[in-house]
């Protein structure tokens, strides 16, 4: 086999972290992948992966040998490209996002970018949850607040503001809260995280520093569209990003409070593997998404 496909297949055997998934990645058969692997560590004369019943991890070798692998794939894909910058970005393209940006912004977006590369297909995955790129076979993700140490490329888009809203009705009930003293008297419609359950705590920075606060609620819920139609309800605050609710605040149905105690803004990133780091249409479709949400999301101010 030749070598720099060994790298390829060693390479996501340790992003998987399974010879089996590895190979439904690859479409290849398990077998070819376990002697693949096993041919490099021949030719490098070290052990690259540690292997048991459940998981594959690369040992302290295989890490350092992994990285490299990287940069050499990297090169041979620059290499093989070279002559080819002219012609059309083309293929098909497997994104995910979170489901309003992708409903409210993206969607209504995506004839202008199919447009201008009309030999680019997009399978366009709107959903919350967390959706693992190498297992699923996604090119890119596009994930609002921090990230763990995932180890894909990340693309930073920028920071999403949030934004303290409430119904006139909520408003007139429960009168008009000012500072993060008077919490005390209100209610929030609480938002449980679709992946953990955790109940998000009231945030808000003060001086420099955040804080935070639970609060009471009548009401929880584990999506974006369920939790602004609560608030419309006029069931309590609730902390969102501004362009979610721009058009129920210019139709005087939502209205902002306490503008001086926001929480702080979520990082919105772009990621995408290593592997597909070089393609033309995942480049071109990223410099088209940043374009897009920093028009239309990033200076959503009320």
């Amino acid at each position: 086999m030749d070598r720099i496909d060994l790298f390829r297949i060693f390479a996501r055997v340790v992003e998987c972290a399974s010879f089996t998934r590895a190979a439904d990645t690859l479409g290849m058969p398990r077998s070819s992948v376990s002697a693949a692997v096993q041919e490099l560590e021949g030719r490098v004369g070290a052990r690259l992966l540690h292997r048991t019943t459940r998981v594959v991890s690369p040992t302290q070798d295989g890490s350092a040998f992994y990285e490299r692998c990287l940069h050499l794939i990297t090169d041979v894909e620059e290499t093989e490209n070279i002559f080819r910058q002219s012609t059309a970005p083309a293929g098909r393209l497997r994104v995910d996002v979170p489901g309003r940006i992708g409903r409210l912004i993206i969607a209504p977006a995506l004839p202008v970018f199919l447009d201008e590369y009309p030999e680019i297909d997009v399978d366009l995955g709107v959903t919350d949850r967390a959706v693992n790129l190498i297992e699923e076979s996604v090119d890119c993700v596009l994930r609002v607040g921090s990230l763990a140490d995932s180890g894909l490329i990340a693309r930073s888009i920028g920071e999403l503001q949030l934004i303290n809203v409430a119904s006139p009705t909520y408003v007139k009930r429960q009168g008009m809260p000012e500072t993060p003293d008077d919490l005390r008297n209100h209610l929030a419609v609480n938002y449980a995280s679709p992946s953990s359950g955790r109940v998000e705590a009231w945030e808000w920075g003060e001086n420099g520093v955040l804080r935070s606060t639970p609060m009471r609620g009548r009401v929880t819920v584990n999506s974006a569209e369920a939790y602004i139609a609560c608030c419309l309800a006029g069931l309590g605050l609730i902390q969102i990003p501004a362009y979610d609710v721009r058009r129920h605040i210019e139709a005087g149905e939502l209205v902002e409070v306490m503008p001086d105690y926001r929480a702080e803004p979520m990082p919105m990133t772009l990621l995408y593997p290593h592997r597909q780091h070089l393609s033309r249409r995942l480049q071109v479709f990223a410099d088209w998404l940043e374009s897009l949400l920093k028009r239309e999301l990033l200076s959503c101010e009320p």
